[in-house]
């Protein structure tokens, strides 16, 4: 299952960034800026950071005001050419999330955006993450995530997500499957409350909804 998703990114990785800001209208670069901001709050200044699933680096893209050492790291070698592009004095790892291949207390931040709803094995991934992160270290969680009960408005966030953006996807990137597998995903995942319980490792320090998007935000600590 784990080398299918893999797969699947590899094949829409020339067009990814391009969907991802129309299916969004943008927002999720805004989303990305937001959580960033509030990681610094509880960081050091300019820390180490370890980006997993960076993809084609949209996340690092906004890492790189902040501070001017970041490591990437992507299962999928086709985001990985796109984001080497990109980022060229940027140092990536081809690995996956649930067997990183760094060191103990590696690093002060650990960003994982969009990504851990694709990992396979989440508990090893968290396990990992604990393992690289120093004392007092932060990890921050962007993901879409199933709600706690249904609204007006998250029905019709779903029937956007289900209806509108795989038919968007498709025809931009040509692979109708990789963006019927996104809003599968979504309902297949944890609410925010039950991604919050996988983390008993870490004390959560903020954990919220951003408004009319399924999107959710944890930020928590090594202690």
């Amino acid at each position: 299952m784990q080398e299918k998703i893999v797969k699947m990114f590899d094949e829409i990785a020339s067009s990814y960034d391009m969907v991802n800001r129309i299916v969004s209208f943008g927002s999720d670069k805004i989303w990305r800026e937001k959580a960033i901001k509030e990681v610094l709050k509880y960081s050091k200044e300019n820390p180490k950071v370890l980006d997993v699933a960076c993809g084609s680096g949209d996340m690092i893209d906004i890492w790189k005001k902040y501070t001017n050492n970041i490591i990437g790291l992507d299962p999928s070698k086709g985001m990985l050419e796109v984001a080497k592009k990109r980022f060229p004095e940027i140092n990536f790892y081809q690995g996956f999330a649930q067997d990183l291949p760094f060191e103990n207390e590696s690093f002060d931040c650990l960003s994982i955006s969009f990504g851990i709803r694709n990992v396979v094995e989440i508990d090893k991934a968290i396990d990992e993450f604990y393992r690289v992160l120093k004392k007092d270290g932060i990890l921050l969680i962007l993901e879409f995530t199933k709600p706690e009960k249904k609204s007006t408005i998250r029905n019709c966030i779903d029937f956007y997500s289900n209806k509108i953006l795989p038919k968007i996807g498709s025809i931009i990137s040509g692979n109708k499957e990789a963006y019927e597998y996104l809003p599968k995903s979504i309902q297949k995942f944890y609410t925010l409350n039950e991604l919050c319980k996988k983390l008993s490792k870490f004390e959560i320090l903020e954990a919220k909804n951003f408004a009319l998007s399924p999107t959710s935000m944890i930020i928590a600590k090594k202690n």
